[in-house]
């Protein structure tokens, strides 16, 4: 996140406003920098930025799309090893505080079962659809509850580990780090942890502060960020502040 940023920013001279808006925009790169001119360039900046193209060369950019069949691989990939959804009363909302949501086992399988029968179901008749599949599917009688009930949109995969070098033991998601790599721009950073979101259809998240810095992998679909400058903190209150799930989301 932006450093602080002084309060008087709205009397100052417009020449000095501008240079603050300047320092605080975002900058796009299409070419991706080495370590070398990260650290040393953008990183001390800590100004947040957009790099087109660095994971293209990514196994997972081209055998993860949905579209190319990426959902047979990734169900073929980590099969029914458990992992844990979140779960939201408030979805397609999901909010950051984490008491707003609970974490519910699931296994992989199912939940890229129900991607399938999202994707399959080109007519937009969702519920008609799920509810002629749910009973050709084979997942338990729990997680056809969970997953076949009255909001089955309420689930998405959030922060699932992939990689945790803090907590070797912790990394669920192990198998697929062989289809991913440290982006060059990090390849010189101690990395924390690599971590797996995944949803199965357009969400959004309420404002949060996330404490870590994070570089956003978008493998298929998209996302949209909307940033908010340190100088605004005193206009948002204080319940963003705290709504920060476990792991810094």
């Amino acid at each position: 996140m932006p450093g602080p940023v002084s309060t008087s920013i709205g009397v100052q001279s417009s020449t000095n406003v501008a240079m603050v808006e300047e320092n605080l925009r975002i900058h796009t790169f299409t070419e991706i920098p080495s370590p070398e001119i990260f650290s040393s360039q953008i990183e001390p900046k800590n100004v947040p930025a957009v790099f087109k193209g660095c994971i293209k060369h990514w196994k997972a950019f081209s055998k993860w799309k949905p579209s190319d069949g990426g959902l047979i691989y990734l169900q073929e990939r980590v099969g029914s090893i458990v992992v844990e959804a979140m779960r939201s009363r408030s979805a397609p909302v999901f909010y950051g505080d984490i008491r707003s949501h609970e974490r519910v086992p699931l296994p992989f399988s199912t939940f890229i079962k129900y991607c399938l029968c999202l994707l399959e179901n080109r007519d937009g008749r969702r519920d008609a659809f799920l509810e002629s599949q749910k009973h050709s599917l084979a997942v338990s009688d729990t997680d056809q509850a969970l997953l076949f009930g009255e909001a089955p949109q309420q689930f998405y995969l959030a922060q699932v580990p992939i990689l945790n070098f803090e907590n070797k033991e912790h990394k669920q998601l192990e198998c697929l780090g062989e289809d991913i790599q440290t982006p060059v721009p990090l390849e010189t950073k101690s990395l924390a942890s690599v971590n797996l979101w995944m949803n199965s259809m357009k969400s959004r998240s309420s404002t949060h502060y996330d404490p870590h810095h994070n570089l956003l992998c978008i493998v298929s679909g998209c996302k949209e960020v909307t940033l908010w400058p340190p100088s605004a903190t005193p206009y948002r209150g204080s319940g963003y502040k705290y709504g920060v799930a476990e792991g810094g989301h």
